[in-house]
């Protein structure tokens, strides 16, 4: 073993040799490496050549049992408790401390409530390095003097006479953060276009915080929302001011405007969701919109959700917090009942001549007029939609997934039709009269019956957006037909009379709204064995309802999906009641967010053994998790992209309460389990919304 790797003998204190620098000669480094037992900081010794940059929050070169690892600067001190003669600083990388105390501080805070490490919550907090930008950055000695604040065009009473006066509370909440205060909100915007959308609402609380002298953070889900977030943000807030994180700009763009925000030139920071972590000087504000979307839970470990992050750096910062979204997700509605946050709501008279008005095709009153409106994908009240919708403006039509081969479900029971070799999905890969066969194997099934009900018969299930878009088209000749979905996603269109057709989360906003909405393949969107399919579903059918206009100018939705209480939440227009009823339930039965959830998978043996040493570690305390598993991970796609040996995954329920010695004992024994090698390494997963 290397002399670095030897740490931790508090006896026998180390003074730095007179070959390091004379004023705090140790350098306690946070080392690169993803290894659970390595998350902790190491001592090195300063060289008197280095003395000058090794500052703390700078990246370095240390070695590290035998090879060059990079790390950063946590702190200098004037001795080291290592017990044994310190390897040197090998090299600073860059001088200017990208690793501020604030950003330590929140990546400690977001590793232990995942259970993961520092380094990994660091690899997505700070962005990489892009030398020749550091070369004209200034140097950063006292950046709090340097950071000069300049109050936008609107002033705070200007703010308040915005579409903000629709909302109750909305005024108070705008007050309270123009005079420096931290209110803590949850909003549900109405519209997604206009001078009234959420873009708007937004931009106009940052211009309060920004009016307080403060900073602000914003983020978004996608790109998307990020461009028509900082169209609406520019006309409130000086150019300079704002700082555009996203990795999808490239690095280059991306390292200069956080190195902006470092120096405190711009003191907004608006990006998806490692702008989550941005250095924002004066912190005053963060704000997360749509946090249900899945984009915001990074994809590496520990697959920290973006609003979690958020609300930490609140915490931390003693700044204020708003919750944004159409809908509400059962995360927030868990906040609203513990009175963390507090609602932002319109009113229903306010509801009422702001929202288009919804129609379901499943309904009694449609079903007496079309009595094949339930088994027809485009019932006669979504054709009569659509038809009037193309009078007044261009029409939205949502469909379920992108391409062109439909799925297969069962005539009787609409359960998704699978292969009976391979449990693959079936589909038509020709025309109506093709033999049905597996999009996985390839198997044709020419016997099918159907394992929910027995039935016989197939019928369309979800149709890709390219069919639906060529069947419109003949439906609809003359018209323009317009497609968003997988790699070509429109952001924006036009107010021409055209049909547009996306999968959903691909719908683009329309100059002046949409005419109408059809959304289509709701039953296909609740059927997904998934805990959160309804909510999801919910959420997806507001986004694109969102964006069609009032009622009063003729703005209409239709749903085709049979009627469940996800429909009627869309009908009354209820977000909130519907997450009240979702959480309600989950509360009922012990299900996440009610409760934390840990997911623990791997080899069977290295599952069984980690959560055996988990559960006689939680025993002393009097802690008993409740478990479900190990249970072999389904896996999705054709055999031939399955593991040979499946995996198990086994989890582990607990309440809040039990939250911090819990997370406490998984990271340890991971970190354990990793230094012994006592078993194979197992996938430690905290709150992930894919696992049930």
């Amino acid at each position: 073993m290397q002399p670095s790797l030897l740490q931790g003998f508090p006896d026998r204190k180390h003074q730095a040799g007179p070959q390091f620098a004379e004023h705090l000669p140790v350098a306690r480094v946070l080392v690169e490496s993803s290894l659970p037992h390595l998350d902790r900081p190491f001592d090195y010794g300063v060289p008197a050549a280095l003395d000058a940059d090794a500052r703390p929050g700078v990246r370095v070169k240390v070695k590290f049992n035998g090879q060059d690892l990079s790390g950063f600067i946590l702190e200098r001190v004037a001795e080291s408790d290592a017990g044994h003669t310190l390897l040197p600083l090998t090299k600073v990388v860059s001088p200017v401390p990208v690793l501020t105390p604030e950003i330590r501080d929140l990546a400690t805070a977001v590793a232990a409530r995942y259970a993961g490490t520092v380094s990994d919550v660091l690899r997505v907090a700070i962005p990489p390095r892009v030398a020749r930008l550091e070369k004209t950055f200034p140097r950063i000695q006292e950046p709090a003097a340097e950071a000069a604040v300049r109050l936008p065009d609107s002033t705070g009473a200007d703010v308040l006479q915005s579409a903000w006066m629709d909302y109750r509370n909305g005024p108070a909440f705008l007050r309270h953060l123009t005079e420096g205060g931290a209110p803590r909100a949850v909003l549900n915007p109405l519209r997604a276009f206009g001078p009234a959308g959420w873009h708007q609402l937004v931009a106009h609380v940052l211009a309060a915080a920004f009016a307080s002298g403060r900073g602000a953070l914003v983020v978004v889900p996608d790109n998307r929302d990020l461009d028509l977030l900082e169209g609406a943000v520019k006309g409130l807030l000086p150019e300079d001011a704002v700082a555009r994180l996203t990795a999808e700009d490239g690095p280059t763009p991306r390292y200069q405007n956080f190195l902006r925000l470092l120096a405190g030139t711009a003191r907004v920071a608006i990006g998806t969701r490692s702008a989550a972590y941005a250095p924002v000087k004066d912190l005053g504000l963060v704000v997360c919109w749509d946090d249900g979307d899945d984009l915001h839970i990074e994809q590496r470990a520990p697959y920290a959700h973006a609003r979690e992050v958020l609300l930490l750096r609140a915490e931390q910062a003693g700044a204020a917090c708003l919750l944004a979204g159409h809908t509400r997700s059962t995360e927030v509605q868990r906040l609203v009942e513990t009175g963390w946050v507090l609602p932002v709501e319109a009113e229903r008279s306010v509801v009422r001549r702001t929202v288009p008005r919804v129609v379901n095709t499943a309904d009694s009153f449609e079903q007496e007029r079309d009595p094949l409106a339930r088994i027809a994908r485009l019932p006669g009240a979504a054709w009569r939609a659509a038809k009037q919708g193309l009078e007044l403006g261009p029409v939205l039509v949502q469909v379920a997934r992108a391409g062109y081969v439909p799925s297969l479900v069962c005539e009787t029971c609409r359960e998704p039709a699978r292969c009976g070799t391979c449990q693959g999905p079936l589909a038509l890969a020709g025309g109506a009269s093709a033999v049905p066969q597996c999009r996985w194997c390839s198997t044709p099934a020419l016997d099918w019956g159907c394992s929910h009900c027995g039935g016989r018969r197939l019928r369309k299930g979800a149709t890709g957006v390219m069919r639906t878009a060529e069947e419109l088209g003949r439906g609809f000749p003359g018209k323009t037909v317009i497609t968003s979905s997988g790699d070509h996603v429109k952001a924006s269109v036009g107010p021409g009379k055209s049909l547009v057709v996306a999968t959903v989360g691909a719908e683009p906003v329309a100059e002046g709204g949409y005419a109408a909405a059809l959304l289509l393949d709701g039953d296909s969107l609740l059927r997904r064995e998934n805990l959160r399919a309804g909510e999801d579903t919910v959420r997806r059918w507001f986004n694109a309802a969102a964006l069609v206009r009032p009622a009063s100018d003729g703005g209409l939705v239709v749903i085709t999906a049979s009627e469940t209480s996800a429909v009627g939440a869309l009908l009354r227009w209820d977000p909130a009641g519907y997450a009240r009823r979702e959480l309600s339930l989950r509360m009922e039965l012990q299900l996440p967010p009610a409760v934390r959830i840990a997911s623990v998978t791997g080899p069977r043996p290295a599952v069984e053994h980690f959560t055996a040493e988990v559960a006689a570690q939680l025993e002393p305390g009097g802690i008993k998790l409740r478990t479900a598993g190990p249970a072999p991970v389904v896996l999705s796609g054709p055999p031939s992209s399955r593991r040979a040996a499946e995996d198990v995954r086994t989890l582990l329920f607990f309440p809040y309460a039990q939250a911090a010695p819990v997370t406490r004992v998984l990271r340890a024994t991971r970190s354990a389990t990793a230094a012994k090698r006592s078993a194979e390494p197992v996938q430690l997963r905290l709150d992930g919304v894919d696992v049930l």
